[in-house]
């Protein structure tokens, strides 16, 4: 999912020019203001002409806007075999008529300050240009050639006044370049104060390492970055990367990737993280972090997405051969194009460098997944706030293109258990701490999640284990005396084996004596119910004789009634 974000637009009533320049529109709130002059100022070095003459080509192709560059310093063939580099064709440009190059030679020896010296003779050359191709826009380069003669102030703020109003008369959008003073923005510091814009270049050296920052020093009747921000020169003309052009405004996706090893799945719930967060991978020296990276990416290119590798501390060959040894095999991903390493070293540019490079990268390849390990390793190009200043405009970048970023970084001792090097994890949607634990004489790793935006996830800690077949989680042993992990873990569970088959064996022996002192009873019961049996066989038989001998008996005694005659129960005699 990609959501491209529109430049803002400017306020109403305010009427401006795009120069086209990538993140110039942004800073200005849509360009440089319409039918007015912007100064662009800077040290010798720092990009003015490039500035300007981009502004030009920029305008023709892009906004059908033609343009005539008036050059007091270089001549025409100079400028074209300069900006040749950026891939600008003048020759090409002037012959279709959206461009003029217009060299005018300026000779301090024949400029007079008696009050009645005027630049009409330059109004002239340059409306001629302008009317040759109808330009829209007019560079300037640069001012101090055209008035280096000049030595009162007086005479130097009225023509600069005279200059500009003539610009603004003829409704053109101007460019007018100047070389930086020692005290004011420019040498004389007055082209400043007659400008409606002002811009101001600039090229440091920091630990070694050269930095361009642009700043809009002044933009009349609108709203404007006030910041600095980094800007790059290469093959493809200027690159301004604001830090807040783009926001908050990113979309987002239910979709759950895999990290690439299913024990951590898990614990974000089952499926990985969100698709197009971004996701910090923190420990110290040798914990693990870049074999998570490496598992991540492996599980983007097994979904067939493309997945770009950003390494600052080891070559593509290294991380290949390393991630081997663990069970993971990159080599057949890079070989179908959906793996990109690309290895170098944080010092060997700046930090606009290595940021516009990224930018590029994504425009060019459209990657699903990305991995930088470390972040931490950038710190060498800047300070930490330029750094943080770096992430914070990848963090947008990746955001508002839908891809899903891996951050490795370094965490030491001093930074704290839970503190990242560079300070972005407020930043970061999920966040993942590797440990390692000294116990017995080894270290051990574990891994727990400190937060995943959006999501349930386990709060466990984990032993974290890079076997052959690759990454393993384990339950981190709980005991009397805290979490065991390693070799402790393994002899703290055989003693618990051991305990576990004493208590069986324990169960069984005490189950059978019961079972024999069962036996013993059943028998006793059996005995009793036998003995119980025969009183009652003898108790049956002894009442079988009293009954019979009570019959006998009484037979016996009718009988001897009979023979006596002895009077019946009812009275009456026997034999009547």
């Amino acid at each position: 999912m990609r959501r491209r974000q529109a430049a803002r637009s400017p306020p109403e009533g305010l009427a401006k020019t795009p120069t086209g320049i990538g993140g110039i529109d942004q800073i200005t709130g849509g360009g440089l203001p319409r039918g007015r002059p912007t100064l662009v100022c800077g040290t010798a070095g720092c990009g003015k002409t490039l500035f300007a003459m981009e502004f030009l080509v920029r305008g023709a192709r892009q906004f059908d806007e033609p343009g005539a560059f008036i050059a007091f310093e270089e001549t025409a063939d100079e400028l074209r075999d300069n900006v040749r580099s950026l891939g600008f064709d003048l020759d090409h440009m002037v012959r279709s008529k959206q461009l003029i190059v217009d060299h005018v030679r300026v000779e301090r020896s024949e400029i007079e300050e008696t009050g009645e010296y005027n630049l009409d003779g330059l109004f002239i050359r340059i409306a001629h240009a302008i009317e040759t191709v109808k330009a829209r826009r007019v560079v300037l380069d640069t001012i101090e050639a055209l008035f280096s003669g000049f030595s009162d102030d007086a005479i130097l703020r009225a023509e600069l006044r005279r200059l500009f109003g003539w610009l603004k008369d003829r409704a053109v959008t101007a460019v007018i370049t100047g070389e930086r003073g020692d005290r004011h923005l420019t040498r004389r510091g007055l082209e400043e104060y007659v400008s409606d814009c002002v811009i101001l270049l600039d090229q440091r050296i920091h630990d070694q390492v050269s930095t361009r920052r642009l700043r809009i020093v002044k933009y009349r009747g609108t709203a404007h970055g006030t910041n600095e921000y980094p800007f790059l020169i290469d093959e493809q003309g200027m690159s301004v990367l604001p830090i807040t052009s783009l926001g908050l405004e990113h979309a987002v996706s239910d979709e759950l990737i895999s990290t690439g090893v299913p024990a951590l799945d898990a614990m974000f719930g089952g499926k990985g993280f969100y698709r197009g967060t971004s996701v910090l991978v923190s420990g110290s020296a040798g914990s693990g972090k870049t074999s998570l990276a490496a598992h991540f990416a492996g599980a983007t290119c097994r979904r067939g997405e493309r997945c770009l590798f950003f390494a600052y501390e080891e070559s593509e060959a290294q991380i290949v051969r390393n991630m081997r040894s663990i069970g993971l095999e990159l080599q057949p991903w890079i070989d179908k194009g959906l793996l990109q390493i690309h290895a170098a070293r944080p010092s060997s540019h700046g930090l606009e460098m290595h940021l516009v490079a990224i930018h590029k990268l994504v425009r060019k390849l459209h990657p699903q997944a990305i991995v930088m390990d470390p972040i931490s390793n950038l710190i060498a190009v800047g300070t930490l706030s330029e750094t943080n200043a770096t992430l914070v405009r990848l963090i947008d970048l990746f955001k508002a293109s839908g891809i899903t970023a891996m951050f490795t970084s370094l965490s030491t001792l001093t930074a704290g258990a839970e503190q990242s090097e560079v300070g972005v994890s407020s930043l970061i949607d999920s966040w993942l701490l590797v440990r390692d634990l000294e116990q017995n004489g080894e270290r051990s790793r574990t891994l727990v999640i400190l937060k995943s935006r959006g999501m349930n996830h386990s709060n466990q800690v984990r032993e974290f284990l890079l076997t052959s077949s690759g990454i393993e989680l384990r339950d981190v042993y709980l005991g009397a005396h805290g979490a065991l992990t390693g070799s402790a873990r393994l002899g703290q569970e055989a003693r618990d084996r051991e305990d576990e088959a004493i208590r069986r064996e324990a169960a069984m022996l005490a189950q059978s004596n019961l079972a024999v002192r069962r036996q013993a009873v059943e028998a006793q019961i059996a005995d009793l119910q036998n003995q119980l049996h025969a009183i009652a066989v003898d108790l049956e038989s002894t009442t079988g004789k009293r009954r019979r001998r009570e019959q006998r008996v009484g037979g016996d005694r009718r009988a001897m009634s009979v023979s006596r005659h002895a009077p019946r129960p009812n009275g009456t005699r026997s034999g009547k």
